[in-house]
């Protein structure tokens, strides 16, 4: 069977990786989570005070930073090293989110994060979310999908994942991180968030797992001839 790359952007909490891990499986295809790449850079970032407005400390600090991902038999998909460190639990943290948007804006963070997700396509029969992949990483990709969904929907399913391991935050600080990193990811100066001109739109507000399941397989099908 023909093997393509399919290419998962939109803005934060839109289900993208849940779809991405799902066409992923039923495609036997690899999943790559470009979101958790850059976390895992913020976390450390964060852990080692790395001032990422300094690029002298940004280039340097990458030297020292080295990512991967171990396929998780418990959870069905990949988990993100860190140095050797899995850090799949820690990078949902609510410090690590407030900082992503500006940690991933930095030239030499993008340049870094970019080349390592092209080098992981270079066999293709990968499914890669994010922000830019469809745009920047692989802009000749065979299947772009451009996710979305309505923004209080979206507060609503990060509140729902967030609350299981901080009871005390709120669905107003939830919303209010997302309008900011939309902000950010949308007006960064490198490989900012935007629709590729070929990309499909799935508005998922209100669909259900399995029905942009089904569609979105049904565009693969399209591409391949299968």
């Amino acid at each position: 069977m023909k093997k393509i790359i399919v290419t998962l952007d939109g803005y934060s909490s839109c289900g993208k990786s849940t779809l991405a891990k799902q066409l992923a499986r039923e495609l036997n295809y690899v999943f790559i989570d470009s979101g958790a790449m850059y976390r895992a850079i913020t976390l450390y970032f964060l852990r080692n005070h790395i001032d990422w407005n300094n690029n002298a400390e940004v280039k340097k600090a990458l030297n020292e930073i080295h990512l991967e991902f171990d396929y998780n038999d418990v959870t069905g998909s990949s988990d993100i090293l860190l140095n050797d460190e899995n850090v799949e639990a820690l990078i949902r943290d609510m410090l690590v989110s407030e900082h992503v948007s500006e940690v991933a804006a930095n030239k030499y963070v993008r340049e870094f994060g970019v080349a390592q997700q092209q080098k992981m396509g270079e066999k293709k029969g990968i499914v890669m979310d994010g922000r830019d992949i469809g745009t920047t990483v692989f802009p000749d990709a065979e299947l772009k999908i451009f996710v979305t969904a309505d923004p209080m929907v979206r507060a609503e399913r990060r509140f729902k994942e967030m609350y299981a391991k901080n009871p005390g935050i709120t669905i107003e600080e939830v919303a209010h991180n997302l309008e900011m990193r939309d902000y950010i990811d949308s007006n960064r100066e490198f490989s900012p968030l935007r629709k590729a001109e070929d990309a499909i739109e799935l508005n998922n507000s209100d669909l259900t797992r399995e029905e942009q399941l089904k569609t979105a397989l049904r565009w693969v099908k399209e591409k391949t001839g299968q």
